[in-house]
């Protein structure tokens, strides 16, 4: 029997190499981000093919007139018909010429074709089965609402499942495990488990993390493949993990540069979550901290000349009275202000006229307290 040649395995593309990915997009998948930037890649190629060989049948079409009007002139001896035909013969010849120059890149073209790396959208194209069995029927576009609630339902009814699938290690157990419960195997499952990898991280559970993640690209394999072989992914998944437990260290390689790019990409998803948390406590405390007038205490002191800090690390009122008394009264006026409003300073005279008459007591207050210290 002879043995399977695993050689023309030997150009795999390992990954997708789109870090620049900007990471908020429309699907929580975040390993299609890197996929779509290679698929864009291939229909750019695959154009530029078919450009070509239009071009090159529009070129036949011209060298076929060019040459059916050389035979009709050819018959003519006036000097007119001539003229006329050696213009045409030039046309023939360039014509020709162009002929050959657009075959010469097709062959070019296809030469490339060949030696472009395989990946996982080319691994496992169908090229001599006619089986129609188990092919997966054309669906109507579903919109972001249906996406969701099919999603959210799913979650619902299998996350006990999903979360187990996630935590197996050898391949032997997916496989079986899948093949107990296929349903399983669809977008929901693997959108769960990169949701799933993202909130590990968060927790700062990155071993278990690592654990998901790779359960995660298995899944994502196993759908690419059913979509490169337009079959329903529950009737494929066995050829995925015959394949991963028998190929070559190339296609090893392959997976494992997959799982180890997602995984860096989840620790920067993680990464921003966390900063935006982050952000919103920031700004409910901060929310928490203004004062009377919409200020906030900390960013207030942070403005304070360092005299009038001092006076307020160590809560001494004649200390500040002190630093008042020396400063500019305008400047000193708008300090004041603005530590009432940010609650800094709490006025003992109550008021209940606008802002300007309280900023005047204010002021004035302290002025007087420290006359009256010093009558004293």
């Amino acid at each position: 029997m002879s043995r399977i040649d695993y050689s023309v395995w030997d150009h795999i593309e390992v990954s997708d190499d789109e870090d620049d990915t900007h990471p908020n997009i429309d699907t929580p998948s975040l390993f299609r981000w890197r996929h779509q930037a290679r698929v864009e890649r291939m229909e750019e190629f695959e154009k530029k093919g078919e450009d070509m060989k239009k071009s090159l049948i529009e070129c036949r079409r011209r060298l076929k007139e060019a040459q059916k009007k050389v035979q009709e002139m050819s018959t003519s001896t006036t000097d007119d018909a001539k003229a006329e035909l050696s213009k045409a013969q030039a046309e023939e010849k360039k014509l020709k010429k162009e002929e050959r120059e657009w075959e010469k890149k097709m062959e070019e073209h296809t030469r490339e074709e060949k030696k472009m790396p395989w990946n996982v959208d080319t691994l496992s194209k169908d090229g001599f089965s006619k089986s129609i069995v188990n092919v997966k029927p054309e669906t109507v576009e579903e919109s972001e609402e249906e996406k969701e609630q099919k999603h959210k339902t799913f979650v619902e009814k299998y996350e006990k499942q999903i979360k187990h699938f996630g935590m197996l290690r050898r391949w032997d157990d997916s496989q079986k495990y899948l093949s107990d419960n296929p349903y399983l195997v669809c977008e929901e499952t693997a959108n769960y488990l990169v949701i799933m990898c993202i909130d590990l991280e968060v927790e700062e559970k990155h071993a278990l993390m690592e654990q998901v993640a790779h359960q995660t690209i298995v899944m994502q394999f196993i759908l690419e493949l059913a979509k490169s072989l337009k079959v329903d992914p529950r009737g494929c998944f066995r050829q995925f993990f015959a394949k991963i437990k028998t190929a070559d260290q190339q296609y090893q390689d392959a997976f494992n540069d997959e799982l180890e790019s997602f995984k860096e990409r989840v620790r920067s998803r993680a990464k921003i979550r966390i900063e935006k948390a982050m952000k919103e406590y920031e700004d409910e405390e901060r929310q928490k901290r203004l004062g009377p007038g919409g200020l906030d205490p900390v960013e207030v002191y942070e403005t304070l000349p360092p005299e009038m800090q001092k006076c307020f690390d160590e809560k001494n009122i004649q200390m500040l009275q002190d630093v008042i008394s020396k400063m500019d009264p305008t400047e000193a006026k708008t300090h004041m202000k603005r530590c009432i409003d940010s609650g800094l300073w709490v006025p003992n005279s109550k008021t209940e006229e606008g802002d300007e008459k309280e900023e005047d007591v204010t002021y004035e207050e302290v002025k007087q307290e420290q006359g009256e210290a010093k009558t004293e």
